[in-house]
């Protein structure tokens, strides 16, 4: 059983009603992978924006394993102290990571987010030394395009995020760079500029499944519908 955890922000979790890129990548590899396999991870509920919580389980389909360590508003200086237990307890194999927008917008720079990045890996690896991790850079949003410090920062931190992966990737437990989906629009694959709608979701599911398949010959090529 190959036990793959999404962990990740707002784009991630997903709020009521979404079907999520979670669910894309589960569906892409129920039709790809040629062995068992699991989402893991120590939440399960979307995002109400409603009660301002994560307290939803109104799924778009709710029928797969909706397991994940994803949250609304949180980014790696959130998930660096969660992750080592994380992987622990449910025995995670492979990490699908698309965090940083958060911390650049409210709480770190560009550097400083990087410094998470590499506590992540080390507690995560403490965990299980032969974790995979697939890793997303920061994909530009709305504040971008009129915050000129802010798209700096996010371009600052991409290098350093791709300086970090080559840094520490290693053939018992290695770092692997997704690239951001080239055909990637915030004018159509979101709803708000920000978070993914149906088509910014398959996207973003396909930036990893491709990663993993050309990296480590892992599912197929993905397939949108």
């Amino acid at each position: 059983m190959l036990r793959f955890m999404p962990v990740g922000d707002s784009m991630t979790i997903g709020s009521a009603g979404e079907h999520t890129w979670r669910y894309r990548m589960w569906q892409h590899l129920r039709d790809t992978y040629g062995g068992p396999f699991a989402l893991v991870g120590p939440r399960e509920t979307l995002y109400d924006k409603a009660a301002d919580a994560p307290t939803s389980y109104a799924y778009a389909d709710p029928d797969f394993p909706r397991a994940h360590l994803a949250g609304w508003g949180e980014g790696w200086l959130h998930m660096a102290p969660l992750i080592g237990e994380a992987v622990r307890a449910h025995q995670a194999d492979v990490l699908l990571v698309s965090l940083g927008l958060i911390d650049l917008g409210f709480y770190t720079n560009a550097e400083q987010t990087a410094e998470n990045v590499r506590a992540f890996v080390t507690e995560a690896r403490r965990a299980n030394p032969r974790i995979r991790m697939a890793v997303l850079p920061v994909i530009p949003n709305v504040r971008a395009m009129s915050d000129a410090p802010f798209a700096t920062e996010v371009t600052r931190f991409n290098e350093l995020l791709a300086k970090a992966i080559a840094d520490l990737d290693e053939p018992r437990s290695p770092l692997l760079p997704a690239s951001p989906p080239s055909s990637y629009d915030i004018h159509h694959d979101t709803y708000d500029g920000t978070h993914p709608n149906a088509s910014g979701e398959h996207k973003m599911a396909a930036a990893f499944a491709e990663a993993m398949y050309q990296a480590w010959a892992l599912g197929g090529p993905y397939k949108t519908g």
